[in-house]
């Protein structure tokens, strides 16, 4: 269903944007896919830190095929379906069983991939029942996650009463598609209602920012006795939700009554992120509202995925046209500060941070010391996944 219905439109842009590409002096890529085809490269056979391990079940990888995908509707190149195919197929039994996935751990981040399985299972000629039964089981893991006295997602089973940043991204998109799939329209509401209690009760009402974490309880070292609100603001954490945004719209029905809610979310948001962006790079700063405070760094995957949302919300109409030229002053900085061309023709993308949480063990306090201590990667999927979406709104922006 999707291939007959994006394919044509694919092969249709190509051949329109053809001329464009081909007479230049030099027959070079987009990047975005010299940035998919450099990963393919680097993980042939799966997405784990060795070529030849099995690929693991989890919300970078989930990030990365989603890319590959966009670059396969955008091409219509067989190539980049095959990759998602033999990706997700290391992960997917014959039943639908997903290899090392728990339930009983309601973890979030395990239903981002879930977004590949629900492209896959609308594609002719694959084993589309395999993908649906392995989709039906996340979306039964969040009909059954545990969630706070309002109904907001506990990130995870172990993270009791906390709802994050990062968790937006994780479920909500894949919820939204989900319901549009299997025309459940209840599950609408429940996609909004998750991000109206993120704005309800970590959005800063002074700066407009957004933190990364919010403890019901008010029981974890981090959280604010009053407010329950960690200390600081986490530019990918809002990354992820600006993304969840822009993209669970692409699902909700134009009649949905709360629909036009979703979108002043991202109304509200936009300003905040031009607010934030560094003048002189153009990107954001791992913490956000600290650019000037010592150890701070512009950070590449939060600057990715805001160039990605404000690029995506011009392009759709729910932002003015004037946020196109901030999004065209963070790409200038996500090529400026980050992409590396390498010796051999591939790109590479510096600067992503590896990681950011709360609690566990170590114990992560939110700390502004916190945020700096986490190593820098060069190809972390959170990064490239987002470079590489970023970039085909840029493309597209310039056709």
């Amino acid at each position: 269903m999707r291939f007959f219905l994006l394919l044509p439109l694919v092969l249709l842009l190509s051949c329109a944007t053809a001329p464009t590409q081909t007479t230049a002096k030099t027959d070079v890529a987009p990047l975005s896919r010299q940035m998919a085809d450099s990963f393919i490269g680097w993980y042939p056979d799966s997405l784990g830190p060795e070529q030849n391990r099995v690929a693991r079940w989890g919300y970078e990888q989930g990030v990365a095929l989603k890319a590959i995908e966009r670059v396969w509707e955008r091409t219509g190149e067989r190539k980049y379906l095959d990759y998602l195919v033999r990706i997700m197929d290391y992960c997917i039994g014959d039943d639908g069983s997903i290899k090392n996935f728990k339930m009983a751990d309601y973890n979030l981040d395990n239903i981002n991939a879930g977004r590949t399985l629900l492209t896959l299972s609308q594609q002719p000629g694959l084993n589309q029942a395999k993908y649906r039964k392995a989709a039906l089981l996340l979306h039964q893991q969040l009909q059954e996650q545990p969630t706070t006295a309002d109904g907001g997602y506990w990130h995870k089973k172990r993270y009791p009463q906390q709802m994050w940043l990062d968790g937006l991204y994780m479920a909500e998109p894949f919820s939204a598609e989900y319901s549009q799939l299997f025309q459940q329209p209840e599950g609408f509401d429940h996609v909004v209602k998750q991000f109206a209690l993120v704005e309800k009760y970590m959005m800063d009402p002074t700066t407009g920012l957004l933190y990364h974490g919010y403890d019901e309880s008010r029981e974890q070292q981090w959280a604010n006795k009053t407010t329950g609100q960690s200390p600081n603001f986490w530019s990918r954490g809002m990354g992820w939700y600006a993304m969840a945004l822009v993209d669970v719209l692409d699902y909700f029905p134009k009649n949905h009554p709360q629909r036009a809610q979703l979108i002043q979310y991202l109304q509200r948001l936009a300003p905040v992120l031009a607010t934030y962006q560094d003048p002189k790079t153009g990107a954001w700063f791992q913490v956000t509202d600290q650019g000037t405070r010592a150890g701070n760094y512009v950070e590449a995957s939060a600057s990715c995925m805001f160039v990605y949302a404000l690029a995506k919300g011009v392009r759709l109409g729910y932002l003015g046209n004037k946020y196109k030229q901030t999004a065209q002053k963070g790409y200038q900085g996500l090529l400026t500060e980050f992409v590396q061309h390498e010796p051999d023709g591939t790109l590479a993308l510096n600067g992503t941070v590896s990681v950011g949480g709360l609690g566990g063990t170590p114990y992560r306090d939110g700390s502004y010391a916190y945020y700096l201590s986490e190593p820098i990667k060069q190809n972390d999927l959170k990064g490239v996944g987002p470079f590489i979406m970023a970039s085909l709104e840029m493309e597209m922006a310039e056709k």
